[in-house]
């Protein structure tokens, strides 16, 4: 197995003249296929085209985006794994100091709003060379979207871009119908009807229905537009269903077709059967920290049927369950064990929800029409197919592999789905947690989990029982490892309070805290934009002042000496100091609650 070429020197020793499609990324190149470029590559590359890679070029000179000369057929960019506004700053829009998808952990190795910044560059050294955007980025950003790190709403990226076409979603079936088509002697502007890709018009296409949305400059003016906006482009997220949109900015329009079609476990298996090295290309010289998460790890399945409202991957991935066959998991596994660094630990046997692998929809004629966005909230769906069985043999054949020592779930798991998967539940708690399993109540106050479309704390109750109970009859000592979201629109100071008391009641302790970040294409950034439920109409309160997003931060970190400060005064702001005694404890609780006392006395 060799990789793919990122020099010229590369594409000479492969023999090739030109190459047919050039990938630019804002990550390092991992050929590995839990990361979308080098996966995307080997596809084409299995199917003939002739492949290369510019990962994380200099952008402050159009020289590195030459390396590699131009490509026959088109440029196809993407700013990486993450968004790089996210990869770039943190909550409280301060700039974060690392970057876990570069050499030796670096910050600045790619540039703010990287899909554009590439794209421009590329422009300046190729002028005439078709430039295709896809990846996180170009994907959650391909209408009006609000941005949180300039607080406005900026048009769709194709057009900062000047793109020529926009790929959203999981590429490898438009990206290869694009390419194939090209190779076939199609000229560029002609192609605009792939599924899963956008493009500019200055006209509405009058071939098929067309639902268009409020223009850019109606959501950009009126926050109700933008959440006509974002309803409209929800109801039309089932590729089965889904009818084209159309989007104006200013004299032109964005046209963006219906999502592509699922992949069948048969195509599923072949991607991910494609000649990955799974190591880090021999140039760098430093650990990469996204690699050393991943190396180890199974990808099962794809796509999240949960719809979450703060959560972006039913948008890019879909809500559809695309699983592998259990023969080509295994087969992974079985290569995986043979690499020299492989010391038969698996790291991660799992998708974006561990627990959903082998689920579908048990009526296609349903799904076929189907516009509820969440199978799970606030009711599991009678329609779901949610048998276990192959879920749990496929966890038990795996521990039972030659070579293999352990296999851990570190993918999240939707607890309350477990209440119906008993087969699994015991797999996973006796074999596959490794002492701590990740979940996501994300809230306890039912206003909040219902504008998250998450089930309530009463259900987290329940399987913490169920889960202590289990462990200890299993004669294991495993802990749940809880997320939880501070600064979620709906959320107030005094709800936080209530989900800091339930973590004291519970005897649960957060180390890391998820503070809210509105990302590009979720529901609860168009909450946070807007204060008002598209699907309701109801206002919903958003704390956007910096001061109270760090109290309710601070809350969920009670237990910390060094957050003392925080909680006392987020308390006081909420007239909840009663609290304290069962938050603090001890001399603690009570030294404040007479300080406390003190201080209503001399303002009465």
């Amino acid at each position: 197995m060799s990789f793919l070429p990122i020099s010229r020197e590369d594409v000479k020793k492969r023999g090739w003249d030109e190459l047919d499609v050039i990938f630019v990324t804002g990550d390092a190149y991992i050929d590995h296929p839990s990361f979308g470029i080098p996966l995307l590559a080997r596809w084409l590359e299995f199917h003939g085209f002739r492949v290369g890679i510019i990962p994380q070029p200099d952008w402050h000179s159009k020289d590195a985006f030459m390396t590699l000369g131009a490509p026959r057929l088109f440029f196809a960019v993407s700013a990486g794994a993450m968004d790089s506004m996210v990869a770039h700053y943190t909550p409280a829009r301060k700039l974060r100091h690392d970057d876990a998808y570069t050499p030796g952990n670096r910050h600045g190795a790619r540039p703010n709003r990287a899909t554009i910044v590439y794209s421009s560059r590329l422009r300046e050294a190729f002028r005439h060379v078709p430039i295709v955007v896809g990846g996180i980025e170009a994907s959650l950003r391909r209408f009006a979207h609000y941005d949180f790190w300039e607080d406005k709403v900026r048009r769709s990226i194709i057009f900062d871009a000047k793109a020529d076409l926009l790929i959203y979603g999981m590429g490898e079936t438009p990206m290869l119908e694009l390419a194939t088509r090209l190779r076939n002697g199609e000229a560029f502007s002609s192609i605009t009807d792939i599924r899963g890709t956008a493009f500019i018009s200055n006209v509405i296409p009058g071939d098929g229905p067309v639902r268009e949305i409020p223009a850019f400059s109606e959501v950009n003016a009126d926050p109700v537009k933008f959440n006509e906006a974002f309803r409209l482009v929800s109801l039309e997220q089932n590729a089965f269903c889904s009818r084209k949109l159309c989007q104006k900015h200013d004299n032109r329009y964005l046209i963006c077709n219906p999502p592509a079609l699922p992949l069948s476990e048969e195509v599923m298996d072949s991607v991910y059967a494609l000649p990955f090295t799974k190591a880090l290309h021999p140039s760098y010289k430093e650990t990469i920290p996204a690699y050393e998460q991943i190396r180890a790890s199974i990808t099962t399945h794809r796509g999240c049927f949960g719809g979450c409202a703060f959560c972006a991957i039913t948008h890019h991935q879909g809500k559809t369950i695309q699983s592998r066959s259990e023969a080509s998991i295994l087969q992974e596994i079985t290569k995986l064990s043979a690499l020299r660094w492989f010391k038969g630990s698996i790291s991660d046997i799992g998708g974006p929800t561990a627990n959903m692998y082998g689920l579908r929809c048990g009526n296609p004629s349903t799904e076929a029409s189907c516009r509820r966005e969440s199978c799970l909230y606030p009711v599991p769906c009678r329609n779901l197919y949610m048998s276990d069985k192959r879920a749990a043999a496929l966890l038990a054949k795996i521990r039972k592999l030659e070579g293999i020592k352990h296999t851990v779930v570190s993918s999240g798991i939707r607890y309350d789905l477990l209440a119906f998967q008993k087969s699994y539940f015991s797999e996973l708690l006796r074999y596959h947690v490794g002492g701590l399993l990740k979940v996501a109540p994300e809230h306890v106050s039912k206003k909040v989990t219902d504008l998250m479309r998450k089930p309530g704390s009463e259900v987290f109750e329940k399987f913490l029982a169920r889960f202590r109970e289990e462990s200890s009859c299993a004669g294991k000592k495993q802990y749940i490892i809880p997320y939880f979201i501070s600064g979620h629109p709906g959320s107030t100071l005094s709800d936080m309070v209530d989900l800091a008391l339930f973590l004291k009641r519970n005897g649960l302790k957060v180390e890391q805290v998820q503070d809210f970040t509105p990302t590009p294409g979720t529901l609860s950034t168009c909450i946070y934009h807007t204060g008002i439920d598209p699907f309701t109409g109801n206002a919903v309160y958003v704390a956007k002042s910096d001061k109270e997003k760090r109290l309710q931060k601070s809350l969920l970190l009670s237990h910390v000496t060094e957050e003392r400060k925080n909680v006392i005064q987020a308390l006081q702001a909420c007239n909840r100091e009663s609290a304290s005694g069962e938050l603090f404890g001890g001399r603690d609780g009570l030294a404040f609650r007479q300080k406390n006392m003190k201080r209503k006395k001399i303002e009465r």
